[in-house]
């Protein structure tokens, strides 16, 4: 951990008691700052109430009391916390800095950062690009969105670490120094507008990964999006990757192509579909710059198969293969996974209803023979059915979906799990979501 004292003596608000909240709690009081945790929720965690008291830091729950901010030099919070709320709302008119702890992170680290975010792949990128460096013989740490908060880690890392930081644009939001050594960014759709209001908000935050970025950085981009670079202050190298034209890492002839140079065939990489293409050819990037050789990077992406709930391959039950999607929540990324499959397709599919219109994914679903619908939008996916000409089921959730489709599935069929959907109409997150699936899955089996 670098020796920072811009926090010290400083009175900073830490809002919101989640994992981030906890991490930066920890982190400033070692560095010296006047923590105030204020959380709308009743505290109820006793031995953190003790150990918290012990080190001089007030807790104010149930409410956040606008006479906090009297003496606030900062706030860090939640990244989920919207904007909008009254009391950051006063704060931001009294020009109170407002940052998540991606920022106490950057402060803190004495490992290079690798930051890496966008619409849909950044997950599958932060994990193959992490077992490509242990491959190679370094040592990351994986943090950020994943999981483990951003500046739990970089309390952790020594000078010998990689923090590999999965960014989200709430994250993003609350950067003022942070300033990563390079940054990808897998791509940038429609999403999360009832967070960021409108498309613009959000493809600015995104782009808020570069803003510190110097000659010395570098940024990885698609190729495709080149435009959405256009007219930006852009002071760091950038490189572009592509699935359909040559660029600095692209694939052609059934080929991984890398500065010029072939790293293997497509076909030996576990990982399947164009969108997954197009998340290797981004980690190569990352990876080559990081000086991974090429032996390391061949064993990853020959043995990586992905991670949970990201076109999750459960097996196969009498010749039917299942997948689990639930961290499909929105049309693109449920596009990519009905674009991997040729086979017969029993879809299985709904949730938190958000507005959107699911006519988009008419045209990927023309090898879906019949759709298992659940939640709130169960009615929109029963209407897109009816487009389809296909049947469409009504059932309670994703678990008892899975008994459903296999009185319908047929050998050779593919069973996807692949909502579109938020999960918050029935799941606390995703994971909950596609383990409620598994569960199904394997009673099956």
């Amino acid at each position: 951990m670098k020796p920072f004292r811009g926090y010290e003596n400083k009175n900073i608000i830490v809002l919101g008691y989640g994992r981030s909240g906890k991490s930066a709690v920890n982190a400033l009081v070692s560095l010296g700052a006047n923590v105030t945790l204020t959380t709308n929720e009743v505290f109820s965690d006793e031995e953190a109430e003790q150990k918290y008291k012990a080190w001089g830091v007030e807790i104010v729950d149930g409410h956040h009391p606008v006479n906090l901010l009297n003496d606030a030099d900062l706030i860090v919070k939640n990244p989920g916390i919207p904007y909008s709320i009254p009391f950051l709302k006063e704060a931001a008119e009294r020009k109170i800095p407002i940052v998540t702890d991606v920022e106490i992170a950057h402060h803190l680290s004495e490992a290079p950062i690798y930051a890496l975010t966008g619409t849909n792949g950044k997950t599958t990128c932060t994990h193959l690009l992490g077992e490509m460096l242990e491959h190679g013989g370094s040592s990351p740490i994986l943090c950020g969105n994943i999981g483990y908060p951003a500046s739990a880690a970089a309390m952790e890392a020594t000078r010998d670490d990689t923090l590999l930081m999965e960014l989200s644009s709430f994250q993003l939001m609350g950067i003022e120094e942070f300033r990563p050594d390079i940054a990808v960014i897998t791509n940038i759709y429609e999403a999360h507008l009832d967070y960021h209001g409108t498309v613009e908000e959000y493809v600015h935050a995104k782009l808020e990964i570069f803003k510190n970025m110097t000659a010395d950085d570098l940024l990885i981009f698609n190729k495709k999006q080149a435009h959405l670079l256009e007219n930006r202050d852009i002071k760091c190298r950038v490189q572009y990757f592509d699935t359909e034209s040559e660029a600095d890492a692209y694939a052609a002839d059934g080929n991984l192509i890398v500065h010029g140079e072939v790293v293997m065939q497509v076909q030996d990489a576990v990982l399947k579909g164009e969108h997954n293409i197009e998340n290797i050819l981004a980690t190569l990037l990352a990876a080559a710059a990081h000086g991974v050789n090429k032996d390391a990077i061949k064993k990853t992406l020959a043995t990586f198969s992905g991670i949970s709930h990201r076109l999750e391959r459960l097996g196969a039950i009498d010749d039917v293969i299942y997948y689990n999607d639930s961290k499909a929540t929105n049309n693109l990324a449920t596009s990519f996974a009905l674009k991997s499959f040729d086979t017969p397709v029993i879809w299985l599919a709904g949730g938190l209803d958000r507005g959107q219109s699911l006519d988009e994914l008419m045209q990927y679903a023309g090898h879906v023979k019949r759709i298992v619908t659940f939640g709130e939008t169960a009615p929109k996916f029963e209407a897109l059915a009816e487009k389809l000409n296909i049947p469409a089921e009504l059932t309670e959730n994703p678990y008892t979906g899975v008994e459903l489709t296999r009185y319908y599935a047929e050998p050779g069929d593919t069973v996807l799990f692949s909502p579109a959907c938020a999960s918050w109409d029935q799941y606390k997150d995703y994971e909950r979501r596609g383990d409620h699936f598994k569960e199904g899955f394997a009673k099956l089996s």
